[in-house]
């Protein structure tokens, strides 16, 4: 070895202390056959030959060959040779171990450099890294991430998401056998395996590069069907117990993982895990319980408890604006449409707005989410009637129990600016509803805001509720056969707490009407004079004060007419100058129908009543006769006639003769072009498109008069002075549009001309 050139010889003791420059395939070991001379005669030449630097740079670029050729590729052959990947737990074990072996193999090789380092004085570290060992694993997880494998997240959650399982006492076995090996737990080596795969990692330096974004997503898929499993179908509190579980189970596990993570501290780490899952749960609960929003509503009160979990969550997820979405979209699709009866609309609305003011008690996210059931509302016919239905019917429903509070809402209560901090004031966000009214009369309705006010605000007006609720009592009181009004006067003076006394004068007088038509009826039967031949109780009432009667044309029985006839003369006797007019086909009639095999006791209308007492006096009537004595066109009568033969009590002998049924194994069915009108479901009043053709009618006087006097007016002019003059008292008021629909009308009819913008009447 002496004959050998110095550069040479320095250069085989090179290759001897780091095999690796070599090229040889044999593995690195940790104790070199060199001896301290050779070392220190390798360190003194490359330091005199200014060569230090360049022997540095050589061992780390085939450190790079070697891990970019050979150990990258070989760990990630562990997840190609992979097909299932829900198997991958042992082979993603297996590539860390093979990769953490290799790494402790080139350890050996940067430790000797470290020395050679220390001993030539070398200063420049690679990459500008602190140290060698630094530069490695730079080296190391660069050269991992350029050939990373598409799938390799696949094999890392299998993986993890098992461990986790293991974790979570609800997840694994409860018959003490892991889920991995289904051996006894004592015996299992798979949490070993775990634990030593993230020490491994630790010591690499790759567990967050490598796993921090795959551990993050399953946590998140983990947090995500953890929750949906919990609260499906479920509208009990659960954030607390789901905030309890994340910090004893998933932040416990990821505690254990990164607790070989020396590249930073782990409080550190765990603080900035426990700040994005916590977050991640808020917003995941949030969503969910947004997704079930519509149900929770409808379920109200029991899905109280739900509720008051998203109230918490609302402020730390900003989710407002989706659940103003969600459930607007969730009302429109499933409740806003033609098949959901306005009744139950009106139902599902009383609980939205008692959810909603859970959620937001200032009452914006309230006023912006009934916004589009305010104007389905008013697009349906019936919702005033459903509405005033529900206030004064018995049992238990929302609006009858709202009304029966014992402190009335005023809404004509003023602010008092002295308790409004202009400093405080914040803005709606963009997101609420706009809105014509003050800032001012805004914060009064949402502070004043009750379920009643937000149905009457839904039209504007009381009148169109106080209107129909007339229309409702008269109906009540014409369908009973009693005086007694003890329950509509409670009802009376509920509602006037609501609408104010003014409002409900002309039905205070309908219920004196009632008690005075008892006394009237009393005191004319205990008359001498009068006789009763047939038993006849009169309700009389003030025809200005009640609505619309439905007119029908209707002849009475004789001994009916008779009987009508005696109890008019002795009330003109009691009244003096006043009169009856009667409404024949208004009433009850309490009748007893006597046949062979059976006695049948109903209570019917008169045309019904009149109907059958025709048939006492002869057994078999056309339909014909019997229609032209009864003063009934002969359609409507069959109709009548239907529900004695949906009795069993007449029969239809031949086209349009019926005749009297008297043995009951005669009866037939009925025949099926016939529709049988039951007695109960009829109102006596007008309908309110009659009731509002008839307004327009009587307003036509006072236009004719305006325009007799005044030559010629516009729309507004005719409007503002019909406001003034003729919609006082019960009526509705008649809206601009549809006074001009009536003008318009008329002008067809030629009673009216209308040119430049101005109505006349024709010359």
């Amino acid at each position: 070895m002496d004959d050998i050139p110095a550069s040479k010889k320095i250069w085989m003791l090179s290759e001897k202390i780091f095999p690796i420059l070599n090229d040889f395939n044999t593995p690195c070991s940790h104790e070199g056959p060199f001896t301290k001379s050779e070392f220190e005669q390798v360190c003194s030449y490359m330091k005199k030959s200014s060569l230090q630097d360049l022997l540095q740079q050589l061992v780390i670029n085939k450190i790079e060959k070697r891990l970019r050729d050979e150990i990258v590729p070989e760990f990630w052959s562990y997840f190609k040779k992979l097909e299932d990947t829900n198997k991958g737990s042992k082979h993603f074990f297996n590539a860390v171990k093979a990769l953490y072996d290799n790494y402790r193999q080139l350890e050996g090789i940067i430790s000797r450099l470290e020395l050679f380092r220390q001993s030539a004085d070398v200063v420049k570290v690679p990459y500008e890294e602190k140290n060698v060992q630094d530069a490695l694993k730079l080296i190391l997880k660069a050269t991992l991430f350029a050939q990373m494998h598409v799938d390799y997240q696949s094999v890392t959650m299998n993986f993890y998401e098992t461990a986790l399982k293991m974790e979570d006492l609800d997840e694994s076995n409860s018959e003490g056998k892991c889920i991995v090996c289904d051996q006894d737990n004592v015996g299992c080596y798979c949490m070993h395996m775990f634990q030593e795969t993230n020490r491994k990692l630790g010591e690499m330096n790759l567990l967050e590069p490598l796993i921090g974004q795959t551990l993050t997503n399953l946590c998140y898929n983990y947090i995500y069907s953890h929750i949906q499993k919990t609260c499906k179908d479920n509208y009990d509190s659960f954030i607390v117990s789901l905030e309890k579980w994340l910090h004893s189970v998933v932040l416990v596990w990821l505690r254990k993982i990164y607790y070989f993570d020396k590249s930073i501290p782990l409080e550190e780490s765990m603080l900035t895990f426990e700040k994005k899952l916590v977050n991640y749960l808020y917003n995941c609960y949030t969503k969910i319980r947004i997704d079930q929003l519509f149900n929770i509503v409808i379920e109200y009160p029991e899905s109280l408890p739900a509720l008051e979990d998203i109230r918490l969550c609302l402020p730390r997820t900003d989710l407002k604006s989706l659940l103003t979405k969600k459930l607007q979209k969730a009302m429109e699709t499933r409740l806003l449409h033609p098949g959901v009866s306005t009744m139950d609309i009106l139902t599902a609305y009383v609980a939205t707005i008692k959810s909603l003011k859970i959620l937001d008690p200032f009452g914006l996210l309230l006023e912006t989410v009934t916004y589009p059931i305010h104007q389905y509302l008013r697009s349906r016919e019936d919702t005033v009637r459903c509405v005033v239905s529900s206030l004064t019917e018995e049992g238990p429903n929302d609006l009858a129990e709202e009304l029966n509070r014992s402190e009335p809402v005023d809404e004509n209560t003023p602010i008092n600016d002295e308790d409004e901090n202009w400093e405080s004031w914040t803005p709606d966000p963009v997101d609420a509803v706009p809105c014509k009214k003050s800032p001012k009369e805004q914060i009064s309705n949402r502070r004043n805001v009750d379920i009643i006010t937000m149905l009457v605000n839904i039209y504007g007006s009381k009148e169109l509720f106080v209107n129909e609720y007339r229309t409702l009592l008269a109906d009540r009181l014409l369908s009973q056969d009693t005086f007694d009004t003890e329950k509509e006067i409670r009802y009376l003076e509920l509602l006037k707490l609501r609408f104010g006394d003014s409002h409900l004068h002309f039905c205070e007088v309908m219920l004196k009407d009632i008690a005075e038509s008892k006394r009237i009826n009393q005191r004319i039967k205990d008359t001498a004079e009068y006789r009763e031949s047939t038993p006849l109780a009169t309700m009389i009432v003030s025809q200005q004060f009640w609505p619309p009667f439905k007119e029908e044309k209707l002849e009475l029985h004789a001994e009916v007419a008779k009987q009508m006839e005696s109890f008019t003369k002795a009330f003109e006797t009691l009244k003096g100058s006043r009169t009856l007019c009667w409404k024949n086909h208004l009433g009850v009639v309490n009748i007893e129908v006597e046949l062979n095999d059976r006695v049948v006791n109903l209570a019917v209308s008169p045309v019904h009543a009149t109907v059958m007492m025709h048939f006492q006096d002869k057994n078999i009537w056309e339909l014909e006769e019997l229609s032209k004595i009864m003063h009934c066109p002969p359609t409507v009568l069959r109709r009548k006639i239907g529900f004695w033969l949906s009795h069993g009590i007449l029969t239809e002998t031949s086209q349009d003769v019926f005749a009297v049924l008297e043995e009951t194994e005669n009866r037939n069915a009925v025949p099926e072009d016939f529709y049988v009108e039951e007695f109960e479901s009829e109102s006596a009043m007008a309908s309110a498109k009659d009731q509002k053709e008839e307004e327009l009618q009587n307003i036509w006087s006072y236009i004719i008069g305006m325009l007799m006097n005044l030559d010629s007016l516009s729309l507004e002019r005719i409007h503002h002075m019909l406001k003034m003059f003729a919609f006082q008292g019960p009526t509705t008021e008649c809206s601009q549009s549809e006074l001009k629909i009536f003008l318009d009308r008329r002008v067809r009819e030629r009673h009216l001309v209308y040119a430049n913008g101005l109505y006349k009447l024709p010359k």
